[in-house]
């Protein structure tokens, strides 16, 4: 799944990604840029 990650400011693909539920209820897909590690959040999305 492509996410943006903010640190290197590019749509990239995510390993590990995982569907949460955030603290408001809204479903989003969280995962781990492939490229420098960070962490990524698409909200609203599932896996």
């Amino acid at each position: 799944m492509q996410m943006y990650c903010v640190k290197c400011r590019q749509k990239r693909e995510a390993n590990n990604t995982q569907n949460v539920t955030m603290k408001n209820g809204k479903s989003a897909v969280k995962g781990v840029c492939s490229v420098c590690g960070t962490g990524m959040y698409k909200i609203g999305a599932s896996v």
